[in-house]
């Protein structure tokens, strides 16, 4: 719109400023149309009146005064020549100083007297204006040529100029005045129309697989719109089938997986208790006087492996089934302390330098994030020389950051992206899921976990909390 009506204003413009150069050009050749036949006129009244013979030779005798009267009332000047073109009266004072006027051009008397019409219109340009000249030839009383009457016109434009420059100004403001409506009504028509475009667009970048998806519902949409909104709104629902089929299947993978690791973990110490039993049952001599030592050291035995399986209900459980959040607002300082000190080991220190950190979170996921990531890095620097542990809480913008460094033994390159997968581990015990449930609790509020090792050389997990989080 805003482009048609820019096309427009120079369109017309140009059609304005060619009009007024054709109306201008065609008013001045009329004009001095007119003022050749009213001198015309005058000559012909003058040739008539007088009394010398009505002869090229006398031309100059009978226009000795009237030609100034003529100029004078038609309020213009002339030139009248001979045949050959030599000047013989002007109505100019001092034009016969003027030597180069004194004589026609040859090509003038040529055209002149080729011409059909017996007139010949020159047309220059002397010192920025416009000058016409018209050459017609004078005749006597039997229209015979004796002469060649000259009417030098010089167009005076200006009033024309003014018009134009008027025009334009008064056209440009009110192109400007519709061109400002155009830009107006283009830009809530565009709304009008990429409302709905935009709506699709919002819809399709909060789009996510992960949860349920509004459908669009708009009121009288386009029939083009109409088609892409029903396309999108078949598209969710797709999508919720989709999802809901990807959510089982993963469900069950991760039952089957799971199943497999806990009938794995049971088979460890299921093994050699059964072994132990049917040793015991070979073995077994009641009258052997050594049989008190020998069934105490069975049964303790079968407790530690009674533990073991113990153990790894206990981590499936903790993992598999998180406890509800009981969130309340803590002072982390305080809880990180606490989960410190139920550690024994000399070698585990506890740094902050604020006294209190106020943050709305569980006390007993928190302790269980602290015990978890504590006790990797005691069995990190198990071995060591020189070992430990330096837990330190420190406030960071909005957020509570805990940091657990170790200089133990480091994590290696190749097992970096898998070290918070559940039931992977690289000790020789243990199920591999206290990483992975460390995790779960802290992006369930919406904080982040990172850790940065060096093999060798230590290892440093950071955890941070949002302060603001309910």
């Amino acid at each position: 719109m805003i482009f048609l009506v820019v096309i427009a204003f120079i369109l017309i413009a140009a059609v304005t400023i060619y009009q007024y150069s054709e109306q201008n050009r065609d008013y001045h050749a009329e004009r001095m149309e007119r003022k050749e036949d009213q001198i015309k006129q005058s000559i012909d009244l003058t040739l008539q009146k007088t009394t010398y013979p009505v002869t090229t030779e006398n031309l100059p005798n009978i226009f000795k005064d009237d030609i100034y009267e003529i100029a004078l009332v038609q309020n213009i000047n002339f030139n009248i020549y001979d045949l050959k073109g030599q000047l013989l009266k002007s109505s100019r004072p001092r034009f016969e100083v003027d030597s180069i006027s004194k004589f026609m051009d040859s090509d003038i008397l040529n055209r002149l007297e080729t011409s059909t019409t017996k007139r010949v219109v020159e047309q220059k340009t002397v010192a920025g204006f416009k000058y016409q000249a018209s050459y017609t030839y004078i005749t006597d009383n039997k229209f015979k040529p004796i002469g060649i009457l000259n009417l030098p016109y010089f167009e005076d434009s200006s009033f024309n100029d003014k018009e134009l420059r008027e025009i334009l100004i008064r056209l440009t403001g009110a192109y400007l005045l519709v061109l400002l409506l155009a830009i107006v009504l283009a830009y809530f028509i565009s709304i009008y129309i990429t409302r709905p475009l935009q709506t699709i667009s919002d819809r399709l970048n909060q789009t996510n697989i992960a949860k349920r998806n509004e459908k669009i519902i708009l009121k009288n949409p386009s029939e083009e719109m109409g088609k892409l909104i029903a396309s999108y709104n078949a598209m969710i629902d797709e999508l919720e089938i989709s999802a809901a089929k990807l959510a089982k299947g993963e469900r069950e993978q991760a039952w089957r997986e799971m199943a497999k690791q806990v009938a794995h973990e049971i088979k460890n110490p299921l093994t050699p208790m059964r072994l132990g039993v049917q040793s015991f049952e070979r073995k077994f001599d009641p009258n052997d006087p050594d049989i008190k030592n020998k069934v105490a050291e069975y049964s303790k035995t079968l407790i530690q492996q009674i533990d073991t399986l113990s153990n790894i209900a206990s981590a499936f459980s903790s993992f598999a089934q998180m406890p509800a959040q009981q969130n309340e607002t803590l002072n982390v300082v305080k809880i990180v302390k606490l989960a410190v000190d139920i550690f024994n080991e000399n070698d585990i220190e506890f740094s902050s330098e604020e006294k209190e950190i106020i943050a709305v979170l569980d006390r007993t996921q928190l302790i269980r994030v602290v015990t978890n990531l504590v006790k990797n890095a005691i069995q990190a620097v198990s071995g060591r020389e020189n070992p430990r542990v330096l837990v330190t809480v420190s406030k960071e913008s909005n957020w509570v950051c805990i940091r657990i460094a170790d200089n133990g033994i480091g994590i290696r390159e190749t097992v970096r992206e898998r070290i918070f997968e559940p039931k992977f581990t690289t000790k020789n015990s243990g199920m591999g899921l206290g990483l992975g449930m460390v995790r779960n609790i802290v992006e369930t509020y919406k904080g982040s976990i990172e850790f940065e090792s060096h093999p060798d050389k230590g290892t440093v997990f950071t955890v941070k909390f949002p302060i603001a989080s309910k």
